[in-house]
């Protein structure tokens, strides 16, 4: 009698386990900031200033997402209009390294939550931090990733279960957006942007960390994508503005 009964709470036991391994589920991550969205000033205001930024120039740079951001392994820092995301997951140390050799840069340095409140409410509080830094140009990125499985696509911060999507393929795109800004009169210099796009079948989908694995595999694609557009940006902010600095200081 006894050996019947514990059989039977095995069994119990055994699916209880099925059961919970058949609900596991993912969240997909925190949304992005429109970056030409997070001004201080009316258009009119802003289309009248004029970037007062010295070459070789300093630049400050940071990741903003969407206020309240999280994805399944990290969490952003502030709340308003955005947050900052001081975690380098997708990014290298070679990635900045490259950004930083950019020419005419003086030197770049990441903002961290040390140097930022905790209410973000404008791009204001970036350029106030990028100030301590001594830093002329602010450049800020963030990402946009999206997961569609078929024909279904799921929205940020949706719930997916996934025993719910056997048998489909599964596909991750992300946008990067990066955009300059002058730190001292937050004048636009300039945008750039890059798309990257993985795609696997729903085997994928067995555990979270894969799922997980597959969202930081398309971030960093792309991250590594918008490099070369941000080069291209700076080629031209330095075109446009270097020497225009130059003039008007020869001039005084």
């Amino acid at each position: 009698m006894t050996c019947i009964k514990m059989t039977y709470i095995k069994i119990l036991l055994l699916g209880l386990l099925l059961s919970l391994g058949g609900c596991a589920s993912y969240t997909t991550p925190g949304g992005s900031v429109r970056l030409t969205e997070l001004a201080d000033a009316d258009i009119n205001e802003l289309m009248a200033r004029q970037p007062q930024a010295s070459f070789p120039a300093n630049l400050s740079i940071a990741r903003v997402q969407a206020s309240g951001y999280q994805s399944y392994r990290l969490e952003s820092f502030g709340s308003g209009r955005y947050s900052v995301v001081t975690t380098r997951e997708v990014e290298s140390e070679q990635d900045f390294a490259r950004l930083s050799q950019m020419p005419q840069v003086e030197g770049l340095a990441p903002l961290n939550r040390i140097l930022l409140p905790d209410n973000l409410d404008s791009i204001k509080a970036l350029r106030e931090a990028s100030a301590r830094l001594r830093a002329d140009i602010l450049l800020i990125y963030t990402f946009d990733t999206s997961f569609h499985a078929g024909e279904q696509k799921f929205a940020p911060l949706n719930v997916i279960s996934l025993g719910f999507l056997k048998n489909k393929e599964v596909a991750v795109t992300t946008t990067a957006s990066a955009a300059f800004f002058d730190v001292r009169t937050e004048y636009l210099f300039g945008l750039s942007e890059a798309t990257a796009r993985e795609s696997k079948r729903a085997s994928v989908w067995s555990t979270s960390d894969a799922v997980d694995d597959l969202r930081v595999a398309t971030e960093k694609q792309a991250f590594q994508k918008i490099i070369p557009q941000i080069e291209k940006t700076w080629s031209d902010i330095v075109g446009s503005y270097a020497g225009r600095r130059s003039a008007q200081y020869g001039a005084q």
